[in-house]
């Protein structure tokens, strides 16, 4: 069972991804159809790899997942930022602290992970 109270990655990734379905929505509203798909798409995909991650069958697993989720933290990051910059998109500036977080979260864990595959010897 996934603890879900006691990992904040699990907690900032849901409520990201709530958070972009709403905004998602308020881009379909606005017609822009084709980014609003691929921004719900990466977005919700974050948090799906974190909790995949959370039940993994190895060690070499979860860190593939992880590394998962941070190509889609910076897919997110580039689909927020041509909405941050296109003139007839609405922004939030919400999702842009709260990606970052995620972001920092993600790659804390990956780096972690990977330093412990290093031999200390060498």
């Amino acid at each position: 069972m996934i603890n879900f109270e006691n990992n904040p990655l699990l907690q900032k990734t849901v409520q990201f991804s709530l958070d972009i379905i709403d905004y998602c929505e308020l881009l379909e509203e606005k017609r822009k159809f084709v980014i609003a798909k691929q921004l719900l798409r990466s977005g919700t995909s974050i948090g799906a790899n974190s909790f995949e991650a959370q039940n993994p069958y190895s060690r070499k697993d979860f860190i593939h997942k992880i590394k998962i989720a941070a190509k889609e933290v910076e897919e997110t990051k580039y689909w927020l930022f041509l909405c941050k910059h296109s003139k007839s998109y609405p922004f939030d500036e919400k999702l842009e602290t709260q990606i970052t977080e995620i972001g920092k979260i993600i790659y804390k864990i990956l780096s972690t992970s990977l330093s412990k595959d290093i031999p200390h010897n060498i």
